[in-house]
């Protein structure tokens, strides 16, 4: 991969870009809740070569909302739960959105 490539992938936000340390800077945390919310199943940090935990901004964003709930006093189990619910919302909405975009657009039945 050429540096052109590298630089590329840093629009792609599935890009594990974010080392631990610069994650929990950039969120405001420790490197401690990260561990946690790895630990509970709601993200799962690629490793670079040598182990190291990387994150991407999608998973940043997570982790951001995951913190927003805790700082509102939700358990971080709880947290977590919501979070993985409120995204199976958002994409039942996004596949019945679809759905209804096609009925719209079928052609009516016609009469007999």
């Amino acid at each position: 991969m050429t540096a052109g490539d590298s630089l590329g992938r840093l629009d792609d936000d599935d890009y594990p870009a974010y080392t631990m340390g610069r994650a929990a800077d950039m969120l405001g945390t420790t490197p401690g809740f990260l561990r946690s919310l790895g630990e509970a199943r709601l993200i799962t940090p690629l490793r670079s070569e040598g182990g190291h935990r990387r994150y991407s901004r999608y998973q940043l964003r997570i982790a951001a909302r995951a913190r927003e709930l805790v700082d509102q006093g939700t358990p971080i189990e709880a947290a977590c739960r919501i979070i993985v619910l409120e995204d199976q919302l958002e994409e039942a909405q996004r596949i019945n959105a679809a759905y209804r975009r096609a009925a719209e657009s079928a052609d009516p039945p016609t009469a007999a």
